[in-house]
């Protein structure tokens, strides 16, 4: 038959790397994750359509702003024309009863003419062919003049009456940076040269309209626009980032907190269950004991008459069952705690029984107490003898500590609080605690001592936090520790 120990409560402990993921925690980052998933898939298409709108947006412009130039461009050829005939090919036959542009002043006529037409006017040029064969018989760019075969398709349709333009156009946004070339974008319009322009057809003529500046104006627009969606996206990405970042935080932290109090919440079982045992076994160990102790006592008072000189094995029999006895209620006391009996009482009268009770053994240990206690602390609604015993245990455990050195300095300070509430600290000049220990000072049968049952401090806390109250624990190896227990008041 197996037997049952303590350590099978007490010790238990899962296996390092055995750990599984807790499902509710796993079910709670599921749609999490799939907002986070759709949260940055929303903002890539977002990005993405802004990016197609803007392009779309500038190509529309682009291509509005090159139907536009081209109908004026058109309109300006036409009215070119008629000016160019009413102007200067009728005066000129009048007068010389033919056009021959070869005579330098009918050419300086003539461009002094258009020149006036085309002043303040973005025109980059004009150029007008003859419509015998194709050839420049005038242009505003001189060294043109002269040179055949340039018109191509567009001279050939003017010649049949039809219009048309062409577009020499190069430029993008790597153009904006610094050492790249500059847009270049100029509208060449081709129209017949009509007398009157409405007659018979006399030539071709040709006007180049530099839109180089608008292209550059409409791309620069294009950039910033990108720029801007590019700079809001980021923002936008930014927020949603910090956004899932702190979510995540939160989640990670209410899981944590959850674990924390399943932990705690399955401490709390071990230890109900572990309560009811030992309320069980102290039970039926108690009575039994209190009839060794008793018998032992008796033994003690005849054996002296019976057998000399062996009254001491008796004396340990009731010094062990006592000591048992301590034992068995310290059990009964952390399995069935008590509910505080509340009544006026100063922790100063504590203090000082405390003291007087411990005076031998403060001797023995050569150890110092000193009380620094404040004579206006006010009387508190507590239960003296649960307090009195948190007290002992302190006070014990730090006799333990100083006896370890050889002695010390045990000082027990009382003070007032805010709000009516009292203080009371236990310092002492023992060995200390390191910080794993500090950590488990108030576990249930956690001890570093030959004897005891580590339920002294676990016992104390739960005396304290009956009474509402707090009690907290400051310690350096070496060098000592200090309990610090607030009650009625805040700290």
């Amino acid at each position: 038959m197996n037997s049952l120990h303590l350590s099978d409560f007490t010790n238990k402990k899962p296996k390092p790397g055995s750990e599984e993921p807790d499902q509710d925690d796993l079910a709670g980052q599921r749609p999490f994750a799939l907002v986070k998933y759709f949260s940055f898939t929303s903002l890539t298409v977002i990005l993405i359509a802004s990016l197609v709108l803007t392009w779309s947006f500038s190509q529309n412009a682009r291509k509005t702003m090159l139907e536009r130039s081209e109908i004026y461009s058109r309109m300006f050829a036409e009215s070119l024309n008629r000016q160019v005939f009413y102007l200067f090919v009728l005066p000129t036959f009048v007068r010389y009863g033919r056009i021959a542009l070869s005579d330098q002043m009918q050419y300086s006529q003539l461009d002094l003419i258009i020149t006036d037409i085309t002043r303040g006017m973005n025109i980059k040029s004009v150029t007008i062919f003859d419509s015998k064969e194709n050839i420049i018989s005038y242009a505003t760019d001189k060294t043109l003049v002269g040179k055949k075969n340039i018109g191509g398709i567009e001279y050939q349709k003017a010649l049949r009456g039809e219009s048309s333009t062409v577009l020499f156009s190069s430029g993008s946004m790597l153009n904006l940076l610094p050492g790249r070339p500059l847009v270049s974008c100029l509208l060449q319009t081709y129209v017949p040269f009509r007398q009157g322009g409405q007659g018979e057809i006399m030539g071709v003529v040709a006007v180049t309209q530099d839109l180089s500046a608008d292209l550059e104006a409409l791309i620069s627009l294009q950039f910033k626009i990108i720029i801007v969606s590019l700079a809001v996206m980021g923002i936008l990405f930014a927020v949603l980032s910090a956004i899932v970042i702190r979510a995540d935080r939160i989640m990670e932290a209410r899981a944590e907190e959850r674990r924390e109090l399943e932990k705690q919440l399955h401490e709390s079982k071990r230890l109900a269950a572990l309560g009811k045992m030992i309320a069980s076994v102290s039970h039926e160990i108690k009575n039994p004991l209190g009839i060794v102790r008793s018998t032992a006592e008796i033994i003690v008072k005849r054996i002296g008459k019976i057998a000399p000189g062996n009254e001491h094995l008796a004396a340990i029999i009731v010094q062990e069952t006592t000591r048992l006895d301590g034992i068995v209620r310290e059990f009964l006391d952390f399995a069935r705690p008590k509910e505080p009996n509340l009544a006026p009482a100063s922790l100063n009268s504590l203090a000082e029984q405390m003291a007087v009770f411990m005076e031998a053994e403060f001797a023995a240990k050569r150890i110092e107490p000193i009380l620094a206690l404040d004579p206006a602390l006010p009387e508190l609604m507590i239960d003296r003898e649960q307090i009195y015993q948190a007290l002992l245990n302190i006070v014990f455990n730090a006799v333990h500590a100083m006896s370890e050195k050889g002695g010390g300095r045990l000082t027990v300070r009382t003070r007032q609080l805010p709000g009516g509430g009292a203080a009371l600290e236990v310092e002492d000049t023992g060995c200390g605690m390191s910080e794993e220990k500090l950590s488990h000072i108030f576990t249930p049968f956690y001890t570093d001592k030959n004897r005891g049952t580590g339920l002294g401090l676990s016992i104390t806390k739960n005396i304290i936090e009956k009474h509402s109250g707090t009690i907290s624990v400051q310690s350096r190896e070496g060098e000592g520790t200090t309990f610090a227990v607030s009650l009625g008041g805040a700290a």
